[in-house]
């Protein structure tokens, strides 16, 4: 293993890459060793994904040169890169749900035997079984990959980099929806890989986690390379001051306000035939209340509830002091809440809008005479002030939301519910796959919202993120309430008891 990880394999010198106004890329260099997990980390727009698409052939760069074994080579397209055996797993997989595992790893290199017109199915499938007992999956070759689960699709995509000898895979966010167990069932995979020699290029923003996992970072700002460390020999807080140029001190800001003694929300019985059982709890005014809880416990579908996305057989809301009926999305508007679901991008924008019409699509109304007529000029100055106010970073209004990146995508939904004046927003997932300057603004946008009178509901799968941000925090399981913490007396250990606490 020590010899594997002596050779590089990879080397990439003096990357520069343009695009119409603007330098995506600066003279970057990156290299990778045989055998090791070389995170590479930045913020949003730090221009990661810009490099690793030259490395995977999808863009070519204008300047620099890339050595793979020790020879230059010409990556002008993904088929170039993938003869090498360099590989991509994107975190949005590339697969066919209505295709089986089998068809799904080999499409486009089926096998034929001696016959060109007809599929050799047999033989197929033993390849796709021989490749699923290296990870360590019981699945069948024959499953439709739509039925399977986030994680399993993940290995599958695995599967589909070791059908083609890959010597370098790069992995995207790979535990972005993964449980505890499924990551720790990746882990044993890319351990796994290491021990093979495959070099692995890994990008994420959960530092923590790549402690685990990590050999060496590579550390990108604003397209330019700022450096190489090896992990275990850096601070997190190290890290965080290479990728944002700057001391974050501590990631969760300091709150300006307690929340107040006024229940806004009362929740009594709340029960979702097979989802949610007796679901009780209250919200005070200016409180950041959290939810945590393994994935599938029934936090996004309490929230769903509460929205009106979902309807639920029994159980009682009362809003301000008023028993309320929330039937459906728009009553729930109405009732004063927003939610920021934790699928941004299929559920929380309109990607093909611009950003000045995501800011007013719930508050249109609001800003519309007796006849139906929009005042334009009042929603261009409304969405403005809150790009500035918010710090959204787009060229302007008129730009598609779908353009910017994760953390701007976010800024914009907590835009739209600002405009709307809600008092009550639910949060889920506010900073899955967003990067550590990103999150901050988010944390600080959140308390400024608190000190508004605002009142919160933070659903998160990150416990840092719920342990440094919440006055109280609510541990969910099997759709069930099991636990209720103070932030002061609230730990990793104590909120995994009741997330895992039978019965």
């Amino acid at each position: 293993m020590d010899n594997l990880m002596d050779t590089t394999i990879l080397k990439m010198d003096n990357i520069t890459k343009r695009f119409p106004g603007v330098l995506a890329l600066d003279n970057v260099n990156f290299n990778l060793r045989q055998g090791e997990v070389h995170a590479l980390l930045g913020e949003n727009g730090a221009g990661k994904s810009t490099l690793m698409k030259i490395l995977s052939g999808v863009h070519i760069p204008n300047e620099g040169k890339i050595t793979f074994e020790g020879q230059q080579v010409n990556l002008n397209s993904p088929i170039a890169a993938q003869e090498k055996g360099i590989a991509i797993i994107h975190q949005e997989f590339n697969l066919f749900s209505e295709l089986t595992v089998a068809e799904n790893i080999f499409i486009g290199r089926e096998f034929r035997g001696g016959n060109k017109w007809l599929l050799d199915d047999v033989s197929q499938a033993d390849a796709t079984k021989a490749l699923l007992e290296k990870l360590n999956l019981e699945i069948s070759p024959y499953t439709l990959v739509g039925k399977l689960t986030v994680a399993q699709q993940q290995m599958i995509e695995i599967a589909k980099a070791l059908s083609v000898n890959a010597k370098i895979l790069i992995m995207d966010e790979p535990t972005a929806a993964l449980t505890e167990s499924e990551i720790k069932s990746l882990f044993k995979v890319t351990n796994m890989l290491k021990s093979q020699g495959v070099g692995i290029v890994y990008i994420s923003h959960r530092l923590e986690e790549l402690a685990q996992i990590a050999d060496r970072a590579t550390v990108m700002r604003d397209g330019c390379y700022i450096g190489t460390v090896d992990y275990a020999a850096t601070t997190i807080d190290e890290l965080i001051a290479m990728m944002v140029g700057r001391d974050l001190g501590t990631i969760f800001p300091k709150r300006s306000n307690e929340p107040s003694e006024e229940v806004v929300l009362d929740v009594k019985n709340l029960n979702r035939r097979g989802v949610l059982h007796d679901i009780n709890f209250h919200l005070k005014r200016g409180e950041i209340l959290g939810f945590a809880g393994l994935m599938g416990a029934g936090r996004t579908e309490v929230a769903r509830a509460l929205f009106g996305a979902d309807a639920i057989d029994s159980g009682e809301i009362t809003l301000f002091g008023k028993p309320v009926t929330i039937n459906n999305v728009h009553e729930a508007i109405e009732q004063g809440i927003g939610y920021l679901t934790e699928d941004r991008k299929k559920e929380g924008l309109a990607l093909g809008l611009s950003v000045n019409v995501n800011t007013m699509l719930s508050s249109y109304k609001e800003y519309s005479n007796k006849f139906g007529i929009i005042d334009e000029n009042a929603c261009f100055d409304i969405s403005k002030e809150l790009k500035e106010k918010l710090k959204i970073k787009t060229p302007d209004l008129d730009q598609l939301a779908g353009n910017l990146s994760g953390g701007n995508q976010q800024k914009i939904i907590i835009a739209k519910w600002i405009c709307k004046d809600t008092e009550i927003l639910i949060f889920d997932e506010p900073t899955r796959g967003i990067d550590v300057g990103a999150k901050l603004e988010i944390y600080e946008l959140i308390n400024q919202l608190t000190a508004q009178g605002k009142s919160i509901i933070v659903i998160s799968s990150e416990l840092p993120e719920v342990l440094g941000m919440c006055d109280r925090i609510l541990v969910m399981r099997n759709g069930k309430i099991t636990g209720e913490l103070e932030a002061e007396r609230a730990t990793q250990e104590n909120i995994m008891k009741y997330a895992t606490l039978e019965g």
